[in-house]
């Protein structure tokens, strides 16, 4: 009925969490996660030569990354660096820490005379901590995403 005032009994406050919202955003942070894992290593896809009795090196404050693609291109820290900006930037971080290491990644397809030219650069800079980058003998590389 129109205008008609009934009373209804009051029903007590609600007192649970609702987690499922919490739980939702939960779920998508793993998928971000598990999506955006494989990215945070190296940006640059190397076929590097396989070797017995590699090991990973813990990430340190004092080493510096140094890759060469198929095509002979420079990087340092994943960004592309011609061999005088090198060579500068590798004699200031020698100045700054002598025990500085140089984590020389090479994909498999580059010349031996472009990996020794980049030795070089490093000695003349300074650094005499070298250490060659491989995968091990049993790992199957992934695909070339490019």
């Amino acid at each position: 009925m129109f205008g008609r005032f009934e009373s209804r009994p009051v029903a007590a406050p609600f007192s649970e969490i609702n987690v499922t919202p919490m739980v939702d955003v939960m779920l998508v942070l793993v998928v971000i996660l598990i999506v955006t894992a494989p990215l945070l290593g190296s940006a640059l896809q190397l076929e590097l030569p396989k070797a017995e009795g590699t090991r990973t090196h813990a990430a340190t404050a004092s080493a510096l990354a140094v890759s060469i693609d198929p095509l002979g291109q420079l990087y340092l820290d994943d960004l592309p660096v011609e061999a005088d900006a090198l060579r500068a930037r590798l004699a200031a971080k020698a100045a700054q820490d002598p025990a500085t290491e140089l984590r020389l990644r090479a994909d498999g397809a580059v010349p031996y005379a472009r990996v020794a030219e980049v030795i070089g650069i490093a000695q003349a800079a300074g650094l005499s901590r070298i250490a060659f980058v491989a995968s091990p003998a049993g790992e199957v590389a992934p695909p070339p995403t490019r």
